[in-house]
């Protein structure tokens, strides 16, 4: 580790933040040494305000018709191949009842920008949930929408929404996505929902086409002005119906470098180990927690869609049950000395006292 970068480790260490320059040497200067010494903190630091907890989610995943076209996302309009799907409020709490028996507490609705879920459909999907399952948290990840609907399904009672920014880089958001996608759009969205007053989830992919150092520290600067309650980053993974689909996949190493940065600057986020960093290696999710990550999202969805809901090649857990995939992450994070903890697990926060 260089002078320079061990300066920058020890200042992100002690809670400082770091210029867009500052970051950007970080990333570009990285060694085992670096990592190791940024992995030892963020597990300090997230042990600190969650012990040995890491939380799951139970995710549904209820459409995967999108009218976008992003260039990465097997699920793009205009993928041809793909075999499309979409489940009814009534498969949703089915779905959701299977969860809540093996205990889930969250469930995490995710899908592509499907009209067919307009304001009055996930509306009356939310309150279904809510008067079924009061004691749980409902999260909402289905894209860019109104300020007027993100109102509307908060007061349905929608808890939390994820909705990745991809890219705090303007002109790199514009390589990955169709002109009549905005960046702008994007943002808007993110402070919508930050003022409406939702638990709100942002992130990122890792090794994206075009990504530089530059463009991964303006994410990291946005994250850390932000301050999210939730951030998922996972590597990038080329889909074979996309113009990407010859890139290379972003790397466990770098992600889980990054995970440990964002630890640091947000002390109390919930932070995913994804399924995409299990996907490119067979310990990768283990490799999350262990540099900082404290959720897993284990798929609630019905056995016969998820090798549908493909945003990527080769994902994993497509053909487990609700319960063996459950089960079989409680014990891969026992194997590495955590708690798999099946309540609503919303964001700490950090007091005087505490």
């Amino acid at each position: 580790m260089t002078e320079r970068v061990a300066a920058l480790v020890e200042r992100l260490c002690a809670g400082e933040r770091l210029s867009e320059p500052e970051y950007a040497a970080l990333i570009e200067g990285r060694d085992e040494e670096a990592a190791a010494r940024l992995r030892e903190k963020a597990v300090a630091v997230r042990k600190a305000v969650y012990g040995n907890a890491v939380y799951v989610r139970g995710l549904i995943e209820i459409s995967n018709i999108c009218k976008n076209d992003c260039l990465y996302c097997g699920i793009r309009r205009s993928n041809a191949n793909a075999d499309r799907y979409r489940l009814t409020r009534e498969d949703i709490l089915l779905c959701a009842e299977e969860g809540y028996g093996l205990g889930f507490r969250t469930f995490v609705l995710q899908g592509g920008e499907d009209g067919y879920y307009t304001d009055e459909v996930l509306c009356g999907i939310v309150r279904a949930l809510k008067r079924r399952f009061p004691d749980c948290a409902v999260t909402l990840s289905m894209g860019e929408r109104s300020f007027e609907s993100y109102k509307a399904l908060c007061e349905a009672g929608a808890d939390r929404y994820l909705l990745r920014h991809e890219t705090a880089d303007k002109a790199h958001y514009e390589t990955l996505h169709p002109k009549e996608m905005s960046f702008d759009n994007r943002m808007r969205c993110l402070r919508d929902l930050r003022a409406l007053g939702y638990q709100v989830g942002c992130g990122f992919m890792v090794g994206s086409p075009g990504q530089t150092p530059q463009t991964l520290a303006k994410d990291l600067a946005f994250i850390a002005d932000f301050q999210p309650d939730m951030c998922g980053i996972g590597p990038f993974i080329p889909h074979k119906d996309t113009v990407f689909r010859d890139r290379p996949a972003g790397t466990v190493e770098l992600t889980c470098f990054l995970l440990s940065v964002i630890r640091l600057l947000c002390p109390t986020v919930l932070l995913p180990s994804t399924t995409a960093l299990g996907t490119i290696d067979p310990l990768g999710r283990e490799m999350g927690i262990e540099s900082g990550a404290n959720v897993v999202m284990p798929n609630l969805s019905p056995v016969s869609v998820r090798k549908k809901y493909m945003l990527y090649d080769n994902k994993i857990c497509t053909g487990e049950e609700s319960a063996e995939c459950k089960n079989c992450l409680a014990m891969r994070m026992a194997s590495i000395g955590y708690e798999v903890v099946t309540d609503r697990g919303d964001r700490k926060q950090i007091t005087d006292a505490g």
